[in-house]
């Protein structure tokens, strides 16, 4: 993931939609409204593996929402089959409760779950994420934004589920109270937790096989039984609510024979962590033929069953009927193409791209927002987010910051250092400069209604003293360093540490200079930043401190180049720009991003306009066989998909794509703590 370096981009607006730029009408979380720092990570093991061949993944926190409390409730029996009542969307939910735990025969998992009424009826709903973290339920393609259709020991083809979806908050509920009565499981509701028993399953057989591009798992079960996955290291582990056989249990009782890996990586140098990634790619080994044997374990009434992964293959799941069984693919190409239309204007989408021999997964999300301020539609505002709204130091997984400012979508955004955890590059919400530009990088804008830029962008700000002087200020609430002024307002922060030693402070209150103090060492003292002004900071230069003498009065002047990039309210700066009117335009050099940076292949995302006026956002991994894409394959990509203007984020680890509870495109514990990232609300307003 790419941290430390600062880097930039250039131009032309893109989304021409209305110039206005409406008052946001999402404020930035408070105390009172949000935990300031709840990224606390889930209990070990309960990071269910993702993969791109699944994205079923559990989110690294489910917030919690506050629910009533009492005594154990028994739900409600539907009163209309699956097809009719449970298919009917609600114009206006009354939500009558809403909780973050749900329990499956006494284990409970983080997911969100909610019930609401229906005529005389009360329906339940779990998230789609929680459906497919917790119960395995596989989501299927849809352009019906009010059914979702799923695959649960079910042949898609001729008995496709179909569950009503419900949207609340930032999650989309699926119903499941019809589903739940088919399956015989029993729920109950106490306090913030949802409680499902279902029937006891056996384990029939397992049955490992090879396959000519890989191998096959077969679990075989005597009923459909919920099941979960996740990832330790290089072993997969699957729980089912299903007991094996004693025979079963000494059959496969041995530990799992080690299959060839990639190898380890060493420690990762400084100036590789200045790179597009913390962690470089790695060219998986190619596979070899051999069996995967499993090892499996009885606890209480549940069955384990862990597996080695073969080096360069990822698992692909699918749970089928007569017989009742799950059948994990181990693939070199595992990713599940799809294409759903998870909310009006935003389609969640998986697709494998060729680019000359290579074949590269990308998932996306492509956002209509034309769609915006419709009143009889759902719609969507995109607004930057950052790891602490009261201050600009910290990071954290994509997954907790987007939880936390209540995005039902985002993605990873610009750069920052990994160890100040400082940003490095434009954020900008609201009209407000939360840190400044730097470098000429790349960067997107975009306001309420619509308009979007991307382009390369610097902001220049002048000092101007009552005795007419002009000193130039470099950068503005930034982790950069450079010789010269940097100037810092309270969107900073209550307070601004130095970054190097012996840096001059220069308080400015009411646009009067009133203290000038020395900086003393690096990171030693924090300096408060005035409400009513701002410091200004002296590196490696003392000559300006002669202009600013005690009671000097001070002015700003400043403007962005290009001049039309301050329209916009909303402002993330990564790097490099990509392409420009279909036209690829790299220039890794001219944004001073190093020569290893601009060579490197890695896991990358970005983010794009397209002919039609949609976003897209996309994640791009390892193409099969291989490693992820350079920058200029980057570039060819987005081109490749239709994009107009595309622009570089942050990348390698910290590649993170997030919708509704969950990340779309790896697994949690794989994806490194960001600064900052764009968020997507999503307001439903039927």
């Amino acid at each position: 993931m790419a941290t430390s370096s600062p880097v930039g981009s250039t131009k032309e607006p893109v989304l021409k939609a209305r110039e206005s730029e409406e008052k946001s009408q999402i404020a930035p979380p408070t105390a009172k409204q949000i935990p300031v720092a709840p990224h606390k990570l889930p209990p070990k093991g309960l990071q269910f593996y993702a993969a791109l061949s699944r994205p079923n993944k559990l989110p690294s926190q489910a917030l919690p929402v506050a629910a009533p409390t009492g005594k154990l409730q028994k739900l409600p029996a539907p009163e209309l089959p699956l097809t009719t009542q449970a298919l009917v969307p609600s114009a206006s939910p009354q939500i009558s409760r809403l909780g973050y735990q749900v329990s499956i025969n006494g284990r409970t998992l983080p997911a969100t779950w909610s019930q609401w009424r229906l005529g005389e009826s009360v329906r339940t709903g779990i998230s789609d994420a929680g459906m497919s973290q917790t119960l395995g339920v596989e989501l299927l393609n849809t352009g019906d934004v009010t059914r979702q259709p799923v695959q649960w020991f079910s042949q898609p083809a001729t008995e496709p589920l179909m569950l009503a979806t419900q949207a609340v908050g930032s999650y989309r509920y699926l119903d499941i109270t019809d589903f739940a009565q088919r399956a015989g499981w029993k729920m109950e509701v106490k306090g913030t937790k949802l409680l499902i028993s279902s029937k006891p399953a056996q384990v029939a057989d397992i049955q490992p096989a090879l396959q000519p591009r890989g191998s096959r798992m077969t679990i075989e079960i005597d009923r459909p039984t919920p099941w979960q996955v996740r990832k330790e290291g290089e072993e997969l582990v699957v729980t089912m609510d299903a007991v094996a056989t004693p025979a079963l249990l000494q059959r496969f009782s041995s530990a799992p024979v080690p299959l060839l890996q990639a190898p380890k990586q060493g420690k990762v140098a400084e100036k590789d962590r200045e790179t597009e990634g913390e962690i470089p790619s790695i060219v998986p080994l190619p596979h070899r033929s051999k069996l995967p044997t499993p090892v499996v374990e009885s606890i209480q009434n549940q069955t384990q069953i862990r597996i080695n992964i073969p080096a360069g293959l990822s698992p692909r799941f699918s749970s089928l009927p007569n017989p009742n069984r799950l059948v994990i693919d181990f693939l070199p190409e595992a990713m599940v193409e799809r294409d759903i239309l998870w909310a009006k204007g935003i389609r969640w989408k998986q697709q494998y791209v060729s680019l000359g021999s290579s074949r590269f997964p990308v998932v996306g999300l492509i956002l209509n927002p034309r769609l915006q301020g419709d009143v009889n539609l759902p719609f969507f505002k995109m607004k930057p987010i950052w790891s602490h709204p009261s201050k600009m130091m910290g990071v954290a997984p994509l997954s907790e910051t987007a939880q936390m400012w209540h995005a039902s979508a985002a993605v990873n955004g610009g750069f920052f250092n990994r160890k100040n955890q400082l940003p490095l590059g434009a954020i900008r919400r609201d009209g407000r400069w939360l840190s400044g530009p730097i470098l000429n990088r790349g960067a997107i804008a975009w306001n309420d209604t619509g308009a979007v830029k991307i382009g390369r962008l610097a902001l220049q700000e002048t000092l101007i003293t009552s005795t007419s002087a002009r000193l130039p200020i470099f950068f503005l609430n930034s982790g950069y360093v450079k010789a010269g002024i940097s100037r810092y307002t309270p969107e900073w922060g209550a307070t601004y540490t130095p970054l190097i030693d012996d840096e001059i402070i220069v308080v400015v209150q009411n646009n009067q200079v009133t203290s000038l103090l020395p900086g003393g060492i690096a990171g030693k003292t924090a300096f408060p930043i005035p409400r009513n002004g701002f410091l200004l900071t002296l590196r490696a230069n003392r000559g300006p401190a002669a202009s600013l003498p005690l009671g000097t009065k001070v002015w700003v002047e400043g403007a962005t180049v290009p001049a039309d990039f301050n329209r916009y309210p909303h402002i993330v700066g990564a790097g490099p720009l990509l392409l420009q009117n279909r036209q690829i335009v790299l220039n890794a050099k001219g944004e001073q991003f190093s020569d290893a940076f601009d060579k490197q292949a890695a896991i990358r995302s970005a983010i794009g306009t397209t002919a039609d006026g949609n976003l897209m956002i996309v994640a791009v991994h390892n193409r099969v066989g291989g490693t992820g894409p350079t920058l200029r394959e980057m570039a060819a990509l987005m081109q490749k998909m239709g994009i107009i203007d595309a622009l570089n984020l942050d990348g390698g680890s910290s590649t993170s794509l997030y919708l509704g509870g969950q990340l779309l495109d790896r697994p949690p514990s794989s994806a490194a703590r960001v600064h900052n990232g764009l968020g997507i609300f999503f307001q439903p307003t039927r």
